[in-house]
């Protein structure tokens, strides 16, 4: 039993370290709460994406409020000419989590009248998943400490074609499980 248990423990060890590299995280729109509206300046959002490395499974968090404005995905001509009129998604929650499920441009502009005129629209590129640095001469940007929320976001509970991603506390418990299992058959 013993010598199982230094087989099986290293293998959930190395499960749960590749594992935990592949947490998706949360962005907080701007950086900060309530921040999905009319910027100061009409690039504010693009130039707070441009700081971040968006990956697969990431979640952007946009905050606002509920009863004066609303977020809309759209494709490229309806964020270049701020068209409303046939968004790919609407989000009119004042809370809204959206998870990037693909690599690519994703596009969003405020459903309030005027506001994505005066700024208010963002794009997201989001890496391929075999992204890597290897061809550039110099690392891109760090993200700021205050604009990225390290929390690992919750696994997805509806929809297809979403990977499980559990937590700290998940993946724990997956192990502690498994190591009573192998206990028990023991």
């Amino acid at each position: 039993m013993a010598s199982s248990l230094k087989t099986v423990f290293p293998c959930f060890a190395l499960v749960f370290f590749l594992f935990s590299l592949s947490e998706a995280r949360e962005f907080l729109v701007g950086g900060k709460g309530g921040s999905w509206k009319i910027p100061s300046y009409p690039d504010e959002y693009n130039k707070w994406a441009e700081k971040n490395r968006f990956q697969i499974g990431d979640y952007l968090v946009l905050e606002y409020d509920k009863n004066s404005d609303s977020v809309l995905e759209v494709v490229e001509s309806d964020y270049n000419g701020c068209s409303r009129g046939n968004p790919v998604k609407e989000f009119h929650d004042g809370n809204t989590k959206i998870q990037l499920d693909r690599s690519g441009p994703f596009y969003f502009i405020s459903g309030a009248d005027g506001h994505c005129e005066k700024g208010e629209k963002l794009i997201v590129r989001v890496l391929a998943a075999n992204h890597t640095s290897a061809g550039s001469h110099s690392p891109a940007p760090a993200p700021s400490p205050s604009t990225l929320q390290h929390a690992p976001a919750p696994a997805a509970a509806t929809g297809a074609g979403h990977a499980l991603k559990l937590g700290f506390m998940g993946w724990l418990a997956l192990m502690a499980a498994s190591l009573i299992f192998v206990f028990a058959m023991a």
